[in-house]
């Protein structure tokens, strides 16, 4: 989970990616194909409790190959999950 503070109020949010490839049967080497990264890099990025520090390209390169939405891959989650 990662914690957000926006003026005073706290959003937690989960990352998805896990659970986005899994849906669409999208490996860890596919990923590293299309995006050019480390399958290290990969690995980190699909760590649920950790929102990856990843640039606008990455993130918009992502929906393109899961066919998904930027929503698809945070969910705002209450603050005692």
């Amino acid at each position: 989970m990662t914690t957000l503070k926006i003026d005073k109020q706290t959003m937690v949010l989960k990352w998805r990616l896990r659970e986005i490839m899994a849906r669409r049967k999208i490996t860890n080497r596919k990923l590293v194909e299309e995006l050019g990264m480390h399958e290290t890099s990969i690995a980190r990025m699909k760590a649920p409790d950790i929102m990856p520090k990843i640039d606008g390209n990455t993130l918009t390169q992502l929906c393109q190959i899961l066919d998904c939405d930027i929503s698809d891959l945070l969910e705002e989650v209450g603050e005692d999950y």
